[in-house]
């Protein structure tokens, strides 16, 4: 069984720097692209960041030069660091993984349970 487990979410003033964490565990052979999505109350979820299992990155414009995606493959770990963070970076954060899982042949989509992080003074 996958597992997706993020850590890191909180409370931050506007300005402020934030860390989120997700590691993946469970009978895993390999994992392709890792995302961080949000969702903000009353809006849809939206991709804030993605990266590629050899590291290729994407991001939303709305925080291109303000957050950095990052993985560590050997820990099946993903990681967002957020700087100058805004009001409206406030929502819930979900990491996702498309994993293949033993005794599969193809990539599953696999989300955690989400982070709260809030931008406010």
């Amino acid at each position: 069984q996958v597992q997706l487990v993020e850590s890191g979410g909180g409370l931050v003033q506007p300005g402020g720097s934030l860390s989120l964490s997700c590691a993946a565990s469970g009978s895993i052979i390999s994992i392709n692209a890792m995302a961080w999505y949000r969702q903000a109350p009353g809006k849809e979820r939206e991709l804030v960041a993605a990266i590629t299992s050899g590291g290729s990155t994407n991001y939303a414009d709305s925080v291109k030069g303000r957050f950095t995606i990052s993985r560590y493959n050997v820990k099946n770990t993903v990681y967002l660091h957020m700087n100058s963070l805004k009001p409206e970076d406030t929502a819930v954060y979900y990491c996702y993984a498309d994993i293949t899982g033993d005794g599969s042949i193809y990539g599953m989509d696999y989300w955690g349970k989400g982070t709260l992080v809030t931008v406010s003074s």
